[in-house]
């Protein structure tokens, strides 16, 4: 599983590195409301959300459907802008909101009302309508507000009926959160997102869209051949840079989440955190998958209990568990493709180990692909 983007065709000029206040705000608050995503960010979670004052702490609890389960695109505008405009995030969240204030309202209101109007986020690559301009995506939208609660469902109707005052709303809330504490937050970590932007431009620049997906994370690759990045996550998608562009933002208070935003129509955005809070490299989703499928065989189960106390030879395999040899081989193979088996002659004898650092990791390695 993973995003596809297609660059085919699309300029050099037209893929841009350049930090987002806005995007980084929206990671704020997502840390806000889903702190055990950010254990790094405790600290600052608690001091920040102490000092909010209480209608504000309502507010953001209210709003919280737009970055809480799901990271609304309304947070990354500029890549809603049209295909002829030269669409990046600005230098202040006030010129972002006045970025915002550009986009058409059919697709602000569809990326405001996202965890409603298109759950699975046009998964198959097409649009889906707004619930502004079609009858089956508005029942739909009010349908899956009233499962989340009355609030939602009464905001939902508002939105849909003035679209003006969604955005006034908008606007007020982000800029109330700037006067409140993210004013200090940008100060600190801007400088440092500013910084890693250049050096990924630098990377770009000097060698290429290769070496610059590589610094942003190691789970972004490029095919140059076929013109197609590819980013591993657990879900599949597929989208185009061309004409609007490519843009990577950096983020602080992202990490450990890689978002890609794919939305139909929209400029791809790559919203990587930086490198001194990415985690060491793990395993693809496919290596993963291959782990996991390789212990769920009962008696692969049962092999692995005897392996993560001893070195086994096939033959003693067999002996323990009452299987022929060859049985035991085939099981051996799946696990040895997985990597969790490693093996090694000793005298006479091919003994074989479990990798109990790599097992170990699983757990850690699986909730690291669902954040990322």
């Amino acid at each position: 599983m993973s995003v596809v983007i297609d660059i085919a065709g699309l300029p050099h000029d037209r893929v841009r590195v350049k930090p987002s206040p806005l995007a980084e705000l929206g990671m704020a608050l997502h840390a806000f409301t889903e702190s055990r995503h950010h254990p790094r960010l405790a600290a600052w979670v608690t001091a920040t959300t102490a000092r909010l004052a209480p209608h504000l702490a309502d507010r953001l609890e209210e709003a919280r459907f737009l970055w809480g389960a799901a990271f609304s695109d309304v947070f990354t505008a500029f890549a809603g802008l049209p295909a002829e405009e030269e669409a990046q995030p600005a230098g202040t969240l006030a010129e972002e909101l006045d970025l915002l204030d550009r986009v058409p309202d059919e697709d602000f209101v569809a990326a405001l009302l996202e965890s409603v109007c298109d759950p699975s986020y046009g998964a198959y690559g097409t649009r889906i309508p707004s619930p502004l301009t079609d009858v089956v995506v508005r029942r739909r939208t009010l349908t899956l507000a009233a499962a989340q609660g009355r609030p939602l469902v009464d905001f939902t109707q508002r939105v849909l009926a003035d679209p003006g005052w969604a955005r006034e709303w908008f606007r007020g809330l982000m800029t109330e959160c700037e006067e409140a504490f993210f004013a200090d937050t940008w100060r600190r970590v801007g400088p440092g997102l500013a910084a890693d932007a250049r050096h990924t431009a630098e990377l770009l620049r000097r060698k290429g869209l290769g070496a610059a997906l590589a610094h942003a994370s190691p789970a972004i690759t490029y095919d140059e051949e076929t013109a197609r990045i590819t980013v591993d996550k657990l879900t599949a998608a597929r989208t185009a840079a061309a004409p609007q562009g490519l843009t990577l933002v950096p983020t602080r208070l992202g990490s450990p989440h890689l978002m890609v935003l794919h939305r139909h129509g929209w400029q791809p955005v790559l919203h990587y955190p930086v490198a001194s809070q990415d985690p060491p490299p793990g395993p693809t989703v496919e290596e993963l998958t291959l782990r996991m499928e390789a212990l769920s065989h009962p008696v692969r189960m049962r092999m692995c209990r005897l392996l993560s106390r001893s070195a086994y030879s096939t033959i003693g395999l067999a002996e323990a568990h009452g299987l022929s040899a060859p049985e035991v081989s085939r099981h051996l193979a799946v696990l040895k493709r997985a990597g969790l088996v490693t093996s090694s002659r000793r005298g006479r004898y091919v003994l074989h180990e479990l990798d109990l650092e790599l097992v170990a990791r699983l757990g850690t390695d699986f909730v690291g692909h669902l954040l990322r």
